[in-house]
């Protein structure tokens, strides 16, 4: 696994693209696309780019870890 790029959610941009999320994760671009594919994950389309918006995302992490903060 790669290391995360950012550190805190305050980091990252108000929209995610598919490197944002690989860079956050510390995942392959690859996996990021693989990803923004997945059915609950909370993606919006503009045109052909598929984004995230960042408190979304930080839901679907909590989701995902079984806790809230």
């Amino acid at each position: 696994m790669k290391t995360p790029m950012y550190k805190n959610y305050e980091e990252l941009p108000l929209f995610l693209n598919a490197d944002t999320v690989a860079k956050a994760l510390g995942i392959a671009i690859s996996s990021a696309y693989e990803l923004m594919q997945e059915k609950d994950f909370p993606t919006f389309k503009v045109g052909n780019r598929k984004f995230v918006e960042k408190e979304k995302f930080r839901q679907w992490i909590e989701a995902q870890s079984g806790g809230s903060k």
